[in-house]
């Protein structure tokens, strides 16, 4: 590679830093080392949840050391996203809403260090996947991996394309100590949801179940050929099943028509379902089908 290449491909990147550099932030959340951010809307800052551990007298710090008190607006650990609120006195970062990444990319992590100045570490994209469900529970559109060297205090921070947009948030809580980036779209839609609710609304049926052996005698009765179905050990008090007439020991077979046989099941439809959807329900009760239908409620316990 040419030296006038490698000239070009430098300045691009340091313009790159001095285009988001200002709507980069330190967050004095937890003892000892800041954590880093980015003002991702008027007023609205986005970092790396694990980045909170304390929920007041939460201190940003941003260009020309410019320092204000912060809110917390909501967290979602299992995304490791929380949202901020501030004066809106800071720099909107440039952030590319199409972002598409691809493998081998160049990009540039930013932060914001101890003594206020833009830090960053260079690398490129390293690994691609379709949907991923993070280890907390989190489901992102893409498994996206960094092969750079996300230093303390940089998770949290805007990921940089050579065009100077952020196309997504770094993090070292969700790949087990191995960098990845959170999408622009996951981060909207967190964002969206934590200012208009203070939370992440997550649907549940109200039941605890475990797989089992439909006995020979009543395979029959099911529709499906499967031979497991789920025992329900317990029905919430009050909650969506309890209100849709199920019954500790009822034999779940079918959900929304289509056969259950683990509870992994369970998971996949609740996520890809969302608070006030209603779920069809077939079982079994004492060797006879019932039919019910469960509209799914707010999980409780936040």
């Amino acid at each position: 590679m040419s030296a006038s290449v490698l000239e070009t491909i430098s300045n691009e990147f340091a313009a790159a830093a001095e285009a988001v550099g200002p709507s980069v932030v330190a967050i004095y959340a937890r003892r000892w080392m800041p954590g880093s951010g980015v003002v991702w809307r008027q007023g609205t800052v986005v970092t790396a949840d694990h980045n909170i551990r304390r929920e007041e007298d939460i201190t940003i710090v941003g260009a020309d050391g410019k320092t204000t008190k912060a809110e917390l607006v909501g967290r979602d650990p299992s995304t490791d996203l929380a949202v901020l609120k501030l004066a809106p006195a800071f720099v909107v970062a440039p952030v590319d809403q199409t972002a598409s990444l691809k493998l081998g990319n160049f990009v540039l992590a930013l932060g914001r260090s101890r003594s206020a100045n833009v830090v960053a570490a260079a690398g490129i994209i390293g690994a691609v996947g379709g949907e991923w469900r993070t280890w907390r529970g989190g489901r992102l559109d893409q498994h996206i991996r960094l092969d750079l060297n996300l230093y303390p205090g940089l998770s949290g921070g805007p990921l940089v394309s050579a065009h100077g947009k952020v196309v997504g948030i770094n993090s070292r809580g969700l790949g087990r100590g191995r960098p990845v980036v959170i999408p622009v779209a996951n981060v909207n839609r967190i964002v969206d949801e934590l200012l208009k609710h203070g939370y992440i609304a997550r649907p549940y049926l109200g039941l605890a179940m475990q797989p089992v052996a439909i006995p020979e005698s009543l395979r029959g009765k099911v529709a499906s050929a499967g031979t497991s179905a789920l025992l329900v050990v317990h029905v919430e008090p009050a909650g969506p099943a309890e209100k849709a007439g199920a019954l500790l020991g009822d034999l779940v077979t079918n959900l929304q028509g289509k056969p259950v046989e683990d509870t992994a099941q369970i998971q996949e439809l609740l996520h890809a379902a969302k608070v006030g959807d209603r779920v069809k329900v077939a079982a079994l009760r004492a060797g006879a089908p019932v039919q019910l239908e469960i509209t799914l409620g707010d999980r409780p316990g936040r």
